[in-house]
């Protein structure tokens, strides 16, 4: 009987040693099926996705597509283009247009930028005083920005014609004779960039002085007991604070002024002699302003927009996550 106890005992002490050692495995977990909520938000992301790819996605695959296939009318119908690699690229890059448009564009996109964000802050800080007439005016100025690009370049076109136009005929009432604003090389290009400045301002405008909004009075009442004069509360405060507001309104507005094309084609067309031309009028030039379009070289120029773009785009992230971290 003690041996039977004992053996038992051991038994029993070697089940409780192996289990401490060892647990039992944990049972297996069900597969968890998605919730209501989890299926609502992929309802409302689907939209979303469809739209980027159906908009977004095919179209720089097939534009990227182009660029890389020797693309005739017949080949662009069938859809048998053959495959060159770079040769696209190469061909623009070898062709005499490449240089001029290279630095038109660079001009154009400078020039519009710098002078739509100076002029759109300094109409910001002027309605940001809050006067009498401060939202009447400020929607007078949204005007350029609602009307179509068709009849903002149709009207600065009329207004710059050599002959007729309301420009002209102001500087030949201070004595100043005429310019051939659209068709001379010297000038056509200015003509264009006069055109997209007047229609980017209010853009410049709304995006800055909703920025200029959301700065507490309080640090200007500080500056001005510290004796700072208006200039410096600008540069000490306004201009500061504006940094986040004003490198997004860049930004976008780098984006906007690389692919203007409507602008520039209905008031110079690109010339003359491709005074005025672009890398989005070229890319067009090349694609459907001729009887033996170019489909592959002009997707090729039209991606080397989108890599400028994306770019400079992959700086502001960086530059932003740089802030956010420090």
């Amino acid at each position: 009987m003690n041996q039977t106890t004992q053996l038992s005992d051991h038994r029993s002490e070697h089940v409780r040693n192996g289990a401490a050692a060892a647990p039992p495995p944990a049972p297996a977990t069900k597969r968890l099926r998605p919730t209501s909520t989890q299926w609502a938000a992929w309802g409302f992301l689907a939209p979303v996705t469809v739209y980027l790819a159906l908009f977004y996605a095919y179209p720089l695959y097939r534009n990227l597509d182009l660029s890389l296939r020797d693309y005739t009318v017949r080949s662009f119908v069938q859809g048998d283009a053959p495959f060159t690699g770079l040769a696209n690229y190469r061909k623009v890059f070898a062709d005499p247009t490449f240089a001029p448009a290279l630095v038109h564009t660079a001009l154009f996109t400078t020039v519009c930028l710098a002078f739509q964000y100076a002029i759109g802050l300094g109409l910001a800080v002027f309605f940001n005083q809050n006067f009498r007439l401060s939202a009447t005016l400020r929607a007078l100025f949204l005007v350029p920005w609602l009307l179509p690009l068709i009849v903002s370049a149709s009207t600065w076109s009329w207004m710059l014609n050599s002959e007729s136009g309301v420009v002209n005929a102001a500087l030949h009432a201070i004595g100043i004779g005429p310019v051939d604003w659209l068709t001379s090389p010297s000038w056509s290009l200015a003509s264009v960039i006069i055109a997209n400045v007047w229609i980017g301002v209010p853009f410049n405008l709304v995006v800055l002085y909703s920025g200029l909004q959301s700065i507490p009075a309080s640090l200007y009442e500080a500056a001005a007991i510290d004796g700072a004069n208006a200039w410096q509360r600008f540069l000490r405060v306004t201009f500061p604070l504006l940094r986040p507001v004003s490198a997004i309104t860049l930004l976008l507005g780098l984006i906007y002024t690389l692919k203007v094309f409507d602008i520039i084609w209905i008031m110079t067309k690109g010339g003359p002699a491709d005074s005025s031309t672009t890398f989005a009028t070229w890319s067009y030039q090349l694609g459907f302003g001729n009887l033996l379009p170019a489909f592959g070289p002009g997707a090729a120029v039209g991606n080397l927009l989108v890599v400028v773009a994306l770019v400079f785009g992959l700086v502001y992230v960086r530059t932003q996550r740089r802030q956010a971290l420090s």
